[in-house]
């Protein structure tokens, strides 16, 4: 029990600091299309490779459940999924769109959330 907790801890850990890492992180996509729309399962990938480069750890496994409209101010929350079932909550909002190109801002929970018994 005791090796449970000191990884649930870890990830926990490891889940707070990708989130201070990610604190005012950025990323833009060229989506090709007249109305632009990030489809979510490209929106996640997009964020996971933001948050490997900036922590300099693997991709994390991320979720959004919803396409992102390219209008400035629309947010969406996505989902890090840690190895031990932990999660953190991950803010992403438009911050411009330049023709079919959607920028946005990436912003993390401060605090994960444990893992289900």
């Amino acid at each position: 029990m005791a090796i449970s907790r000191s990884t649930a801890v870890k990830w926990s850990l490891t889940a707070v600091t990708a989130g201070a890492l990610l604190a005012g992180c950025s990323a833009s996509v060229n989506v090709g299309t007249s109305e632009p729309k990030l489809s979510a399962e490209k929106l996640a990938t997009t964020v996971s490779e933001k948050l490997a480069r900036t922590t300099g750890r693997p991709k994390p496994d991320i979720s959004c459940p919803e396409d992102l409209a390219g209008r400035v101010g629309t947010k969406t929350r996505c989902k890090l999924t840690a190895d031990d079932g932990s999660t953190l909550g991950v803010t992403v909002t438009v911050s411009s769109v330049e023709g079919e190109q959607i920028n946005f801002d990436i912003k993390a929970d401060e605090t994960a959330s444990p893992a289900p018994d």
